[in-house]
Formats: C-alpha cells, sequence, structure tokens
C-alpha cells in the first residue's frame, strides 16, 4: 500500500479549469501519482500570474538549431529544454515530405527518443507526418517528393505515428483516412486546393482537422469559399493556426477564432531549426520574420507556443480561448484524455504564465521542469 502521498501547491490569482477560471486558487498535485488532486481557494495574498494546462503542439519540425528529422542523442535534451522554456508539455515532432525511402531513419530516432527514461521532459505523443501525400498546395514542401496515396506503406508505418496530413484531393485519401482512422491516427487535411466535396468526404471518412488554416490552402471568397471555408464551416473540424503574426493577419486569426469557438480553435507553431537552417531536405533562412525558401516562400515559424497564445491575445481573443487551443483542442483531439485540463484526477502538466504571458514555471507529471 502507497504510503502519505507528497502534495504541493500552487497558487496563481487565475486558475483555467474546465468550467472556467478560478480566482485566487491551489492547484493541489499529488507529485508521486503524477496527477491533480483538487483546485482549492487560496487563504491568502496569490501570485497574480495565471496557471493554465501544460501546453501541446501538435507541429514541430524543430527549434532553433535542431532538426527533428535530424536529432540524434543530446539533440532531444535540448529540444526537450527548448520546448519547456515555453510552456509545451506534449509534443509531436513533425516530418516533413521527403522520398517514401528516406522516413524509416528518422522514425527510428523519434521511437528512441520517446524510449528514453521519464524524468521531467515533455512527453512525445508520437510522430506528425505533414505529407508525403499532399495536395495542390506544396508550399515549401519539395515537389518531386509528393506522391499519390500509398495505402500498402501507410499500412507498414510503426505504431509511434500520431498524425498523418494529407490532401482531400488525392483519388484515395477517404480509403487512406479510415485505415489510419482504424490504427488510432489523427488525420488532418492541409496543403491541398481540393473541392469543397472532397474536403467533405475526407472529413466523412474520419479526419478531425485541419492543418495550419489558411496557409497552403485555397481561401475564403465570397463566392468560391475555397478549403478554408469549407473547414470553418464543418461542425465537427478543428483548425490549427500558425499564431506568429506573419502566416495569418490578426484579424483574420480573430475571424478564424471567433468561427472556430473555444472548442475547434487549435495553436500551433509550426517550428523549424531556423538556426540551423533546415527543415529536413528543405533549405531556408530567416526573413521578415519568419523562415523562408530563398524565393520567399513561408517555410515553417520561428514561433514559440507562448508567444503565440500572446499573439492571439494581441488580436482580441479571450485568453482562456487562446489557451484552450495551446491545450485542451488539442490534447482531446489527439485522444490524450489524461491531460489538457485542470480538473482532479488528470496528469499535473502545468504550465504558469506571468502578468505578461511569458512562462514561469511548468510541471510536467507533477514534477518542477522550469521554475
Amino acid at each position: 500500500m502507497r504510503g502519505v502521498c507528497a502534495l504541493h501547491r500552487l497558487a496563481a490569482s487565475r486558475v483555467l479549469t474546465p468550467s472556467g477560471w478560478r480566482r485566487d486558487a491551489h492547484v493541489v498535485v499529488d507529485a508521486d501519482a503524477g496527477t491533480i488532486v483538487a483546485v482549492e481557494p487560496a487563504a491568502g495574498t496569490t501570485p497574480d500570474r495565471v496557471i493554465a494546462p501544460g501546453f501541446v503542439d501538435l507541429q514541430v519540425n524543430g527549434i532553433d538549431d535542431v532538426d527533428c528529422a535530424r536529432a540524434d542523442g543530446a539533440d532531444w535534451d535540448r529540444l526537450d529544454a527548448l520546448l519547456l522554456a515555453q510552456g509545451v508539455t506534449t509534443w509531436c515532432p513533425t516530418l516533413v515530405t521527403t522520398a517514401l525511402d528516406r522516413y524509416q531513419a528518422p522514425l527510428d530516432r523519434v521511437a528512441a527518443a520517446m524510449a528514453r527514461p521519464c524524468t521531467a521532459r515533455p512527453t512525445i505523443a508520437g510522430v506528425h507526418l505533414e505529407g508525403p501525400f499532399l495536395g495542390g498546395a506544396p508550399g515549401a514542401h519539395p515537389r518531386q517528393h509528393i506522391v499519390p496515396i500509398d495505402l500498402a506503406w501507410l499500412r507498414a508505418l510503426p505504431e509511434h505515428v500520431a498524425m498523418v496530413t494529407l490532401g482531400p484531393e488525392q483519388p484515395l485519401a477517404p480509403d487512406a483516412t479510415r485505415l489510419l482512422v482504424e490504427r488510432g491516427v489523427l488525420v488532418s487535411v492541409g496543403h491541398t486546393t481540393a473541392t469543397h466535396a472532397e474536403v467533405d468526404a475526407t472529413f466523412a471518412a474520419g479526419a478531425r482537422m485541419a492543418t495550419h488554416l489558411f496557409n497552403a490552402m485555397t481561401g475564403l471568397h465570397h463566392r468560391t469559399p475555397g478549403v478554408a471555408g469549407a473547414v470553418l464551416t464543418h461542425a465537427d473540424a478543428c483548425a490549427s493556426l500558425i499564431a506568429d503574426g506573419v502566416h495569418v493577419h490578426p484579424q483574420m486569426l480573430a475571424l478564424a477564432a471567433a468561427v472556430l469557438g473555444p472548442d475547434r480553435t487549435i495553436l500551433v507553431t509550426d517550428a523549424v531549426a531556423w538556426r540551423a537552417g533546415t527543415a529536413g531536405s528543405i533549405g531556408l533562412e530567416l526573413r521578415d520574420g519568419a523562415p523562408r525558401l530563398p524565393d520567399g516562400t513561408l517555410s515553417g515559424s520561428a514561433l514559440t507556443m507562448d508567444a503565440a497564445v500572446r499573439t492571439c491575445v494581441d488580436a482580441g481573443i479571450d485568453l482562456a480561448h487562446a489557451l484552450r487551443a495551446a491545450s485542451t483542442v488539442p490534447a482531446r483531439v489527439l485522444g490524450l484524455d489524461d491531460r489538457g485540463r485542470i480538473e482532479p484526477g488528470c496528469r499535473a502538466d502545468l504550465v504558469a504564465l506571468g502578468q505578461d504571458l511569458t512562462v514561469e514555471q511548468v510541471l510536467v507529471a507533477g514534477v518542477e521542469a522550469v521554475g
């Protein structure tokens, strides 16, 4: 029988719970079990800060000088530290489009990173394959490696692939979606010029979100709603947004959040190893506020998740909405029911933000990782 649990209390002037803000409260954490025990009223003065669920980033190609496609050994420790500094406690290393026979090595390296001893490090939920089965809006992805869907290749993917972005205009997109969903993989539509009917067919087959809304897809027009319009008006579709002030204008960011609401909005960084100048086999350089190809095409971001939350708030989006988009909604859509909420029994992945919404403290499964 277990002994007396080690309870810790984190105090804040505002704590974001599923039912809304709790003012002047303690989050009580069982550090041994790594779970939240309670949210209780604080007896005295509390620090003027916000406590939210730890952030969940579904799209990280790399950060700073470390590319996820090449990361090995100590590179993963550096990625852990860079993610924790921005409040991310769960994430998906993302592999961009390359030749089919070049995925195995980075997939193996991610598997090795996932097998490391569990300490106060962000959880790798699994790999996000952004490609190679994309559609008519490749963006920075190498066109020569965008190929027709290969169902046998998808069947052979290892279990730690958690998410796949594909183009709905691919003839086998519904079949691929059903195959992946049966395996528990999150399917997202993206890099696409598909028709409204093709998008609907992919959602009907089980796709649940769109990758970086507005970017690398047909946009809104009053006579042609495009992929963006199909996603925004699909009641069950979530959509991710890159809130760096470059990929999406603040007014469009606010419009998307208003239409999607707090249950369908997801924030991603789509961060790349901008200092290293690569995303997989793609060469890039930081210019005019974002990584770009030599011709100016956007190629990921240099964004952090806490900065994405601040950008949303500056655009007029409610703070609770922005924080849920960075935590609760991505956790839910990925099927991680044990996190993304501050309530008893949930995993104690928590981030505390100061008055300026910068990261002050991070807990991973009840263990302090930043603070």
